[in-house]
């Protein structure tokens, strides 16, 4: 069977040389790829120190959920024995063979960027981080020994491990000491005992002034490790080290033989602590004995134990960011812009009543939107809210708007995401509090995610009932507002009100409208869309009519679309793509792609608009939506695609594209070998930082709106009643 699609597929690959699978990188490497250019601000000496932190940060976060997602489905299809081939034409052994050498080069990446770059540069800097409590003084020995009496010991549990006491479960990600023992009473034979360091208690100390001489920090597991003895009074301590495991954190849900999804998934989430272990970190002079004993254990081979030289779990560098004193090694903080078209005393639906609103995050605040839903929960002319959530805060004002609006007696309808990777558990206890207050809750559909983000407002007028929409490409997360780099619509447009309407109709039953007016939803037509809108840049190039593709997006990877771009390219076709992560695409290749060139931007912010802008033989036509060009994005969920059609408003869009096309510093071009490299600075008069240009635009932009505010005030003449005479 299996020789019969392989051969399938190669008589396809021959009628269409666009998806001959050398001609696509494997979205593993290729997120792989993205951390190394994550590593590469970290090792940036032009970017502040403290931020460095961060970005380093960062990487061993990837990589945890890499290890927890990725390469545990591979591990499974493996012991499946399934060989279906990916994009790029390997097998999962094949994936996972290469994934292993590339993790454990980065990971020796990692700890060379910590040890050679970061710790001296702190140290420079007056912050040193006691790598080692054999590095303590007699003075910081004594207060690390009194904190650890204090606060530390009555918290541990010491797990001893023989005939009567089996092997502990040690829980995802979390940060253990692993010890051999030897009985005090001259008895030989070695034992085994691991604690956990406790998670309650912060990740790092910082010493008091008076005990170090530097302003000084010190890791929990080196203040345990010096204090072991304690837990085992009657054992010497032979060797002792840090290990931490990564489990299989994916679960496989069958949806239509579930009767309560939200109780499944409850159940679900409880086996992440009991999943594989996919990774086992160890500090890398750990015995080779105590090696074993976890290995054994674990059901662990070799390619999956990583020895670290340094700190295992790098994430503490981000709680370090928070460290006081240290403002000058840190970017200067933004405060997000107020919205120009926003800037008066009018209320939000009558200034959207004035023309569509575009919205563009961090750099313009994010409170437009909770003030929209905030708004609408008191309005007495609001009838009705409807919203999907993906992602939300852990104090959203979202969810309490909406709480209240019900509680107002308005019509609520929320579609709460269940099945959100890693916030499964927030979204159900925020699903069962909108219950509560009396909304009408969905839990997403049967076999789908729901990943568009709509929010409706039906509100009655005097011209009848009126429906405003927001549509944007980015979560309904307040905090994440400030971080990640997002754009959204805000519009009364009677077309985009009617396509709301059938979104929701069609996510709490079964209705579908016959026609559609503005949005384009997947998994119904999105695909379908996409792929003619390229193929008509194509026919227009064919035909000596303008042509031009840019596109931004966090991952590009389904063969389909990346096969119809390289037709495009072939036919003389511009392509401009701003891809953050996953590239599937190789860019730059002659004969199949040397009209596309793929920018991605690692910046302060993390990049996650989703634009596209196409020519149309010089008539252009730019949209914008929440879902990247991916299988599971195009086929698996429930997206939008929505244009932008005010002139300015397109204009500011485009504006968008061009800038981050033309950004030379924190850039990275896609190389037809699947790496990436900086743009060459050296000689360049004009430095383009995306990012940062785009915070001038917005704080020039509210200025500019709020001296037009004050000359249109000062222009008001008051005329009392009866002057005249």
């Amino acid at each position: 069977m299996a020789e019969k699609v392989t051969k399938k597929i190669a008589e396809a690959e021959e009628k269409n040389p666009y998806e001959d699978p050398k001609n696509y990188i494997n979205r593993e490497l290729s997120w792989l790829e993205f951390d190394y250019r994550i590593l590469n601000e970290a090792r940036d000496k032009n970017v502040p120190l403290f931020e460095r932190l961060k970005f380093l940060s960062i990487t061993a976060s990837n990589l945890d959920e890499f290890f927890m997602v990725r390469v545990a489905t591979l591990k499974n299809q493996v012991r499946d024995k399934n060989k279906r081939v990916d994009i790029a034409g390997m097998r999962p052994q094949e994936q996972l063979d290469q994934i292993g050498r590339k993790a454990h080069d980065l990971v020796e990446r990692q700890y060379t960027t910590y040890n050679r770059s970061i710790l001296p540069a702190l140290k420079q800097e007056g912050l040193r981080i006691i790598s080692a409590y054999t590095e303590l003084t007699d003075q910081e020995a004594k207060y690390v020994d009194k904190y650890f009496h204090e606060f530390v010991y009555p918290v541990l549990t010491p797990m001893a491990v023989d005939s009567s006491r089996p092997f502990p479960l040690v829980r995802n990600k979390s940060l253990n000491i692993a010890a051999l023992l030897q009985k005090k009473n001259g008895d030989e034979e070695l034992e085994f005992a691991t604690v956990q360091v406790p998670t309650v208690l912060p990740r790092f100390v910082e010493l008091p002034e008076d005990v170090s001489e530097t302003r000084s920090v010190i890791l929990l597991e080196e203040i345990i490790e010096r204090n072991m003895h304690e837990l085992f009074l009657n054992y010497h301590i032979i060797t002792a080290h840090p290990y931490r495991i990564m489990r299989d954190a994916d679960f496989a849900l069958d949806e239509e033989d579930v009767d309560d999804l939200l109780e499944e998934i409850e159940k679900q989430l409880k086996t992440r602590q009991r999943g594989d272990v996919i990774r086992l970190e160890v500090e890398e002079r750990a015995d080779k004995r105590l090696l074993e004993i976890l290995k054994e254990e674990m059901e662990v081979e070799n390619d999956a134990v990583y020895e670290i030289s340094g700190p295992l779990d790098l994430t503490f560098l981000m709680k370090m960011y928070s460290l006081e004193g240290f403002d000058d090694l840190k970017e200067e903080p933004y405060t997000p812009q107020p919205i120009p078209a926003l800037m008066n005393d009018d209320d939000i639906f009558t200034n959207i009543r004035k023309g569509d609103i575009l919205l563009h995050h961090p750099y313009q605040t994010f409170d437009p939107v909770v003030d929209f839903v905030r708004t609408a929960s008191t309005d007495p002319d609001v009838l009705a809210i409807k919203q999907t959530l993906y992602r939300v805060s852990g104090h959203s004002p979202i969810i309490a708007a909406l709480a209240e609006a019900a509680e107002n007696g308005k019509q609520v309808s929320v579609l709460v995401e269940l099945k959100a990777r890693f916030d499964e558990e927030n979204n159900i206890n925020w699903a069962k509090k909108l219950e509560k207050a009396g909304c009408h809750v969905i839990y997403g559909l049967v076999g789908l995610k729901t990943h568009c983000k709509i929010t409706l407002v039906v509100r009655r007028e005097e011209d009848g009932l009126r429906r405003y929409v927001h549509l944007g490409t980015g979560n309904y997360n307040d905090s994440t507002a400030k971080l990640y780099t997002d754009c959204g619509l805000l519009t009364c447009a009677p077309k985009f009100g009617e396509d709301a309407t059938a979104v929701f109709n069609m996510l709490s039953g079964y209705s579908e409208p016959p026609v559609w007016n503005k949005l384009v939803l997947a998994p119904l037509w999105l695909r379908g869309r996409v792929i003619r809108l390229i193929r008509r840049e194509t026919e227009n190039a064919r035909q000596g009519k303008p042509a031009h593709i840019m596109a931004k997006m966090n991952s590009l990877c389904d063969k389909e679309v990346i096969a119809h771009l390289y037709e495009a390219s072939c036919a003389g076709v511009k392509i401009e793509l701003v891809v953050r992560g996953i590239c599937s695409l190789r860019a730059g290749v002659p004969g199949l792609s040397e009209n596309i060139s793929v920018h991605s931007i690692v910046g302060n912010f993390l990049e996650h608009a989703r634009i596209l802008y196409v020519e149309n033989g010089g008539s252009p036509q730019v949209y914008m939506g929440s879902a990247d060009w991916m299988p599971r994005n195009l086929d698996n969920r429930v997206e939008i695609m929505f244009p932008v059609e005010d002139p300015e408003l397109k204009a500011q869009v485009l504006h968008i594209l061009q800038v981050q096309l033309e950004d030379n510093t924190k850039a990275h071009i896609l190389q037809p070998d699947g790496t990436y490299a900086k743009i060459d600075r050296r000689g360049r008069k004009v430095l383009i930082t995306a990012q940062a240009q785009f915070c001038r635009e917005a704080a020039e932009m509210a200025r500019e709106a709020a001296m037009e505010s004050i000359r249109d005030r000062d222009k008001r003449v008051f005329v009392p009643i009866g002057s005249e005479e």
